[in-house]
């Protein structure tokens, strides 16, 4: 057996859901509920006032999971951090069944399980003021720019610029958010 995976396994299967979520609460002041499945790990950081809710899993194996002040991810999310982690600003929302990963199989080799042709991991960075709505899934190499909002059920696969308005399967950028008020055409970068 592996040097610290006994310890890994009995963090992980023994620990009490209280105890993660002090944890959480007083290292970071963040809110988690004990209902969620966040692994206790240091490669999982939140800043003051972020929220987990019920039933979201946060994976903490690979490059980790970073998340900026105010983050808030809502019921049934899954967030799973391949080598290059995650990273998301301050004031990030994150609706209901949302999936964010930053790892993906290789599968080059036909007739070769993907499993057994390992993995790639190129990260996955999300800016301030971001808000993926219900169901949205974001990938392995995706960037969202500050002030994006994702609207429901969209799958995020790419670089995008800030203050954009992003919907599809695959996203494609609806309109450009100016300060002034009013929407503008945006074209993708």
């Amino acid at each position: 057996m592996k040097p610290g995976l006994l310890r890994k396994i009995v963090i992980r299967f023994l620990c009490p859901a209280p105890v993660v979520s002090l944890y959480y609460l007083l290292k970071f002041g963040a809110k988690v509920s004990p209902r969620a499945e966040v692994e206790l790990s240091p490669s999982i950081r939140f800043g003051q006032g972020c929220t987990v809710s019920s039933f979201t899993k946060i994976k903490g194996a690979g490059g980790g999971v970073k998340v900026g002040n105010r983050g808030g991810f809502a019921t049934g999310c899954f967030i799973s951090p391949g080598e290059m982690g995650i990273e998301i600003g301050d004031n990030f929302i994150c609706g209901p069944n949302s999936s964010i990963t930053s790892s993906n199989y290789i599968y080059d080799q036909i007739g070769v399980h993907p499993e057994d042709q390992g993995h790639t991991s190129k990260g996955v960075r999300i800016g301030d003021n971001v808000w993926l709505g219900a169901g949205t899934v974001v990938l392995d190499g995706s960037v969202l720019g500050d002030n994006t909002i994702v609207v429901a059920n969209s799958l995020i696969n790419r670089r995008f610029p800030p203050n954009c308005v992003l919907q599809g399967n695959p996203a494609k950028i609806l309109m450009k958010r100016t300060y002034e008020g009013s929407p503008k055409e945006c074209s993708s970068a």
